[in-house]
C-alpha cells in the first residue's frame, strides 16, 4: 500500500461566492412579479357590454360601483357590502350631485343591476352612469 505523503501545507480555501445561484433565484423572482404585476393593477375583471359610446373611467377617480360576474359587489375596487353601499357614497362623495358609475359584466342578472341602481338613488345621488366598453366597427 501506498501512502502520500503528509504535508504541513494545506490548500487554501476559496472565499469567493458563487452568484449564480443568486442570479438565478433574482431572474426568478423578476418573472414572477412582471407576471403579477399587470395583474394587480387591473382591478375587477368584468366583461362590459358594448355600445358606440363608451367613455373611459378610472376606478380610483371617480365613484364606480362594479357587479362582478359572480355578481360580488365592489366599490372603487374593494368589495362591499350590499347594505353598506349608501352610507360609503355620501361618506365619500357628500350631498354633492356629482355621478356615481356603475360597471356590471353582461352576464350579470338584470334584476342585480336594479337593486343597485335603486340602492344609489335611495342614498341621494340621482346621476348614475353606466359604463360599456366601445363597439368594435367593421373595416369597411
Amino acid at each position: 500500500m501506498a501512502f502520500s505523503p503528509q504535508s504541513t501545507q494545506t490548500q487554501p480555501s476559496i472565499s469567493e461566492i458563487n452568484v449564480t445561484p443568486l442570479v438565478d433565484v433574482m431572474l426568478v423572482l423578476l418573472i414572477i412579479f412582471m407576471v403579477t404585476a399587470p395583474i394587480l393593477q387591473t382591478g375587477i375583471e368584468v366583461n362590459l357590454p358594448k355600445t358606440r359610446q363608451a367613455e373611459p373611467t378610472d376606478p380610483e377617480q371617480q365613484a364606480v360601483i362594479t357587479i362582478s360576474r359572480d355578481e360580488l359587489l365592489y366599490y372603487r375596487s374593494q368589495p362591499i357590502n350590499f347594505y353598506e353601499l349608501g352610507g360609503r357614497l355620501t361618506a365619500d362623495l357628500g350631498e354633492s350631485g356629482k355621478p356615481v358609475f356603475l360597471q356590471a359584466d353582461e352576464d350579470v342578472r338584470w334584476k342585480t343591476i336594479v337593486a343597485v341602481i335603486e340602492e344609489v338613488r335611495v342614498s341621494g345621488f340621482e346621476l348614475v352612469h353606466l359604463v360599456t366598453t366601445p363597439l368594435e366597427r367593421a373595416e369597411d
